[in-house]
């Protein structure tokens, strides 16, 4: 089970009630203390990860950070780190990850993840897992009771027939009241395709029920021909942090 500390970094006092992009922030800013210089560091996807890149270049312009090199999960995430001026690689030049930080659309009590709502789940998942140490970042709305409890468990498919591929990842889960829709740019079933950076489609599935054992639910879901990857990140966190109202807590696996 993972070890809990909490305290570690309390926003200030204070009758305002914070919001949740400022909870992110104290979050994001509490992992990037353990970033040093010389580091490999994968960086991160979406609006709390971006507090992490964001505060990664600071320090570097400062001199507090030297000797970086950051390989981004995402075409988005590249481009902020160009902009910021972080140096960049990939896994190829650099198949071993110092440390990576991220967010997650959801936390368990076993600091298992779901990632992808943002559909950059092959990229993240590909980088972290060839960290030494992962940590993530969230504010206290992300805590689960069970995986898929808050939305839906991404799945990245090929675009070949992903009708197909998608009846069976809803036949997968059917115990578990699954119901599997193609992801759209605007969110409904009118618009554009939404489309990963690998060029492929995501399957988003929503549970009425608790899918039971996880690395069974992942082997399945692997081994339907036509999916890539799933945003099921297992025992792969190593400390998630959380922020909440009343600071700080950090949770080490």
């Amino acid at each position: 089970m993972p070890s809990i500390e909490s305290g570690a970094l309390s926003p200030p006092p204070s009758p305002l009630i914070l919001s949740q992009d400022e909870l992110k922030k104290i979050a994001a800013y509490k992992a990037v203390e353990s970033v040093q210089s010389g580091m490999v560091l994968g960086l991160g996807t979406g609006s709390t990860a971006k507090h992490a890149v964001d505060r990664i270049a600071e320090l570097l312009h400062q001199g507090k950070l030297k000797n970086i090199i950051g390989i981004p999960t995402s075409k988005k995430t590249h481009q902020q780190a160009v902009s910021l001026g972080i140096p960049l690689s990939d896994l190829d030049s650099h198949p071993v990850v110092d440390l990576a930080i991220d967010g997650a659309d959801e936390v368990d009590s076993n600091l298992n993840l779901v990632k992808g709502r943002g559909g950059s789940l092959l990229r993240e998942k590909m980088i972290e897992s060839a960290c030494k140490k992962f940590i993530v970042i969230v504010d206290e709305s992300k805590l689960v009771a069970h995986v898929g409890a808050s939305g839906a468990m991404p799945v990245e498919v090929v675009p070949f027939c992903w009708k197909f591929t998608q009846n069976r990842l809803q036949s997968l889960f059917d115990y578990a009241g699954c119901v599997a829709k193609l992801r759209f740019n605007n969110g409904g079933e009118d618009g554009e395709i939404f489309v990963t950076d690998n060029r492929n489609y995501i399957v988003d599935l929503f549970f009425k029920k608790d899918v039971g054992d996880l690395k069974t639910a992942s082997d399945a879901i692997l081994r339907l021909a036509g999916v890539v990857e799933h945003g099921m990140f297992l025992d792969m966190a190593t400390t998630v942090i959380v922020a909440g109202e009343l600071g700080i807590t950090i949770k080490n696996k």
